[in-house]
């Protein structure tokens, strides 16, 4: 979805069924970017775990461990930003959604040779993570300022009577 297009179009000219399908869009967009940040979330927990161990010289460096902790490991950091918004899709078809340049960071499947890797190389991979999460999040909040301006057009032309829940009840 190419968001500077969407931030730069005059929403006033478009008829309201195309607001509605450019909203419903966006927010199907948003969804797929939130389980992304989600994926990342899940993998920064893991690399921060096992910084954190090499850091206080806990445990050996077999994934054995990680394994043995991860439902701590995802669930002890636990710090989302509510935005407020509650979707209709609380999931995305996970098909549509691509992991490859998060997987190109460090995969999923990758994830298990974290202890056999430097400190260095881990502390990048986490660096990485970090900047992939900025991106993503920088997207998701251009994208909420388009949604915020498709629901204030689609709510003018309903205080101004040019669109009417008639016009709603017609098209559905």
């Amino acid at each position: 979805m190419d968001i500077d297009l969407l931030e730069a179009s005059n929403l006033s000219g478009l008829p309201i069924g195309e607001l509605r399908t450019r909203r419903e869009e966006c927010e199907h967009y948003e969804v797929e970017l939130s389980y992304i940040r989600r994926m990342i979330h899940g993998r920064l927990d893991v690399v921060y775990y096992d910084l954190t161990r090499r850091n206080e010289g806990r445990g050996s460096s077999d994934f054995g461990l990680i394994v043995d902790n991860l439902s701590g490991i995802l669930s002890g950091r636990i710090h989302a930003h509510y935005s407020g918004r509650l979707s209709n899709l609380l999931a995305p078809d996970t098909d549509e959604v691509s992991l490859e340049e998060l997987d190109a960071i460090v995969g999923a499947e990758n994830l298990y040779r974290l202890p056999d890797l430097s400190d260095d190389e881990v502390r990048a991979i986490g660096e990485r993570l970090i900047e992939f999460e900025g991106k993503i999040s920088d997207q998701r909040g251009r994208l909420h300022d388009v949604i915020d301006k498709l629901h204030q057009e689609i709510i003018r032309r309903y205080k101004t009577g040019e669109a009417t829940v008639d016009s709603l009840l017609e098209s559905t």
